[in-house]
């Protein structure tokens, strides 16, 4: 399948070793791996663990996303979706109207998937009230939401610790944490676009406290602004390291940066060369990780589809309304349906697979099959 002395040609021959045994590599291989200017060889890295690990699937769930608002404290430099309270653009929605759009999917709903801004004033109260009544009305349906900046905006704001936050939401109905608010982990960029959000070490304290209590979570990386490759990958070993110790990590998902509407719209928008070679990358380096996501929101459809050739195995789901990448500037549909995934999958050569949130494969009735 390879050519070593190709990739001994490249420089890559220690690592394409490494791969084939299944040995982890180093930050000093991921900086040669970005810096591989034959996407091919890169690619076919990425495939074949890809791969070994998944075979010809490709995951999607059958999702609806919810933002409940985006009034936020935090006031990130890259964030085109916070507002503060009394903007002509806040938006926030009621316990009935968030019900309403989780009644509204129909038959068939998977996954609800439920984030928003760090709101000043919604009590955890509201939002224990709030699953409890979404377990009620989608018995059936996994309830995953808020991230970990969440978590400890409410365990700030009620003057409680983050895992009795965490023990309270799951008594509610909580079955898994989203990965976002990770963004990357270097103090640097932290101190420059979101000195006022939960730092680095705080994402992944409380991302570990969600693990031992027994709720999984994704986590993700968001690239392509004013952090260096390196960070990147330190981002990555971060991770590496905290499913070393936890487990509990389901998917990662690296999200190319948005700039329109930001503080930062004057840096232009990531390739697809880069967003290529981050998917494959990040592949590469998270070998304790079981997925890495192509999130077709953020990426757009047809680069989704080529992901699933550099390392990525989930394609996300039908998600109906995302309002966070859109109000960046994002560009894709807001939402794709069943069939339209499959024929996504199909159409880029692997086998569609109908997941839950922990990638358990979902058996779907004939009738739910249209949806």
């Amino acid at each position: 399948m390879f050519e070593t002395a190709y990739y001994e040609k490249l420089g890559l021959r220690d690592i394409l070793e490494k791969v084939q045994a299944g040995r982890r590599l180093s930050l000093e291989d991921g900086r040669k791996l970005f810096e591989c200017r034959d996407m091919n060889a890169l690619g076919s890295l990425a495939h074949h663990v890809r791969t070994g690990l998944h075979g010809d699937a490709a995951y999607f769930v059958v999702n609806r996303h919810v933002n409940y608002s985006n009034v936020c404290v935090n006031g990130c430099r890259f964030c085109a979706f916070s507002k503060k309270k009394g903007d002509p653009l806040a938006f926030e929605l009621s316990e009935a109207e968030i019900l309403e759009k989780v009644a509204a999917q129909g038959s068939g709903l998977t996954e609800v998937h439920i984030v928003g801004g760090c709101h000043p004033d919604l009590d955890l109260s509201f939002f224990e009230n709030l699953l409890k009544k979404i377990r009620n009305l989608r018995p059936d349906a996994f309830i995953k939401a808020f991230t970990a900046v969440e978590i400890a905006h409410f365990a700030k704001k009620e003057g409680i610790s983050t895992q009795e936050v965490l023990e309270r939401l799951k008594a509610a109905g909580l079955g898994m944490l989203p990965g976002g608010g990770a963004e990357v982990f270097s103090p640097r960029i932290r101190k420059m676009l979101c000195p006022e959000k939960l730092d680095g070490r705080g994402w992944l304290d409380v991302a570990a406290q969600a693990h031992r209590l027994g709720i999984k979570t994704n986590a993700t990386m968001l690239y392509g602004h004013m952090e260096t490759r390196e960070e990147r990958l330190e981002h990555m070993v971060a991770l590496r390291e905290l499913q070393d110790e936890t487990g509990g990590l389901v998917c990662f998902i690296p999200l190319p940066f948005q700039p329109a509407n930001t503080q930062l719209g004057h840096i232009p928008p990531t390739t697809g060369v880069e967003d290529l070679k981050t998917m494959a990358v990040s592949r590469l380096m998270l070998d304790n990780v079981a997925h890495i996501k192509a999130y077709w929101v953020m990426l757009s459809v047809k680069l989704a589809q080529a992901s699933l050739y550099y390392g990525a195995d989930d394609f996300d789901g039908t998600v109906v309304e995302e309002k966070i990448g859109h109000m960046a500037g994002a560009q894709t549909e807001q939402g794709l349906t069943r069939k339209e995934i499959l024929r996504l999958i199909a159409d880029a050569g692997f086998r569609p697979v109908e997941r839950d949130s922990l990638f358990r494969e979902v058996a779907r009735r004939a009738e739910d099959r249209c949806a």
